[in-house]
């Protein structure tokens, strides 16, 4: 039987934190008494009015229970049967949903390869066509991620620049914000000024990944650009019945400024973790090592030595980056300790 009071430290996965003590108070707060089911509630109703204070007068949020829930259901509200939706080749919806956008929601997905994990106008020009075409799949939606995949950021001029050209298509523009406030943290700006102050359209409005039990959230930013989002949020099992838990954790993270402290802290151990290697790598305490991706919020992307990878990971949890051999992805959490990412330092520094 495995130990549970045992386990690595984990450098894998910023899923594989725990709560948040600031969250879990807040669940145990809202575990009094009985209130009404499924979003009738006093938190659910207090989380739609902050959803509008974060994101402007015309913002409806929807709590949820997962991302890929979350991302389903957005673009599933949004496109007809017949819509596709333009992508990034490393974009979650296409590379770790299981198919699920194509399966249960009914959608063509059109993957882009996209240098860094982010998409350009010019990138999506390539399948932003054939409207009209009864024989093509019709791009109505263009999807991003923020922060990316690979841990890059689109500037908000990147984001109005890409709202810009699928709103003169006649696309929506749908942001999974996974770890999006890792991406404010580190760009210096608000949630609005990466989402509703730049033409988003549609908002996955993470929460698990940066310290909640499992809430998520679709936010819709633009009146009318999901029609029949609450119907198909019980159809796509989406609508949790007792919704004040998963309200009561994103008014945690998200009512003052639990958000931006824990996303700072994480990329603020990334960057000590790639400034660790970059300087194992110049002293030559640690040959092979390379930075692959720049580390703009909490994630680095490094190349290690096989023996050395497989020697630390008996010690450290990390995973091996499917895309090039030798690449591992190195994620820190709002709990990972400057101790935790030092200990993983000395350890890839024995030789």
């Amino acid at each position: 039987m495995n130990d549970i009071s045992a386990s690595l430290v984990s450098f894998a996965s910023d899923n594989w934190a725990g709560i948040h003590p600031e969250v879990l108070d807040a669940i145990a707060a809202a575990n009094v008494g009985h209130a009404p089911a499924y979003g009738g509630d006093a938190w659910t109703e207090r989380f739609e009015q902050l959803a509008r204070t974060l994101f402007g007068a015309d913002a409806e949020a929807f709590p949820v229970v997962n991302g890929t829930g979350a991302n389903v259901l957005a673009l599933q509200a949004a496109l007809p049967r017949w819509g596709a939706v333009i992508c990034a080749h490393t974009a979650h919806i296409h590379t770790d949903e299981t198919g699920a956008p194509e399966k249960t929601g009914g959608l063509k997905l059109l993957p882009v390869e996209a240098p860094g994990g982010k998409l350009t106008p010019e990138l999506v020009a390539r399948e932003a066509w054939g409207w009209g075409n009864e024989h093509r799949a019709e791009p109505l939606a263009v999807s991003i991620t923020q922060s990316t995949e690979l841990g890059t950021c689109y500037t908000p001029d990147e984001i109005r620049a890409l709202a810009d050209q699928a709103h003169e298509h006649g696309m929506v523009l749908h942001l999974d914000g996974s770890r999006l406030g890792n991406a404010a943290a580190a760009l210096g700006v608000s949630l609005r000024e990466l989402t509703s102050d730049v033409g988003v359209d549609l908002l996955s409005l993470g929460g698990t990944k940066n310290g909640l039990l499992g809430a998520e959230a679709v936010v819709v930013l633009q009146p009318g650009s999901a029609p029949g989002l609450p119907y198909l949020r019980k159809m796509n099992l989406q609508l949790t019945s007792k919704m004040r838990f998963a309200s009561a954790q994103l008014l945690a993270l998200y009512e003052g400024d639990l958000w931006l402290r824990s996303a700072s802290h994480a990329n603020a151990m990334a960057a000590r973790l790639a400034a660790g290697l970059e300087a194992l790598a110049a002293s030559g305490a640690l040959s092979g090592v390379r930075i692959a991706q720049p580390v703009e919020v909490n994630a680095v992307f490094a190349t290690l030595p096989a023996e050395v990878a497989a020697r630390v990971r008996s010690q450290f949890a990390f995973g091996a980056w499917p895309t090039e051999p030798g690449l591992y992805r190195l994620m820190c959490a709002f709990d990972t300790r400057p101790e935790d990412v030092d200990a993983l330092l000395a350890a890839l520094a024995e030789g």
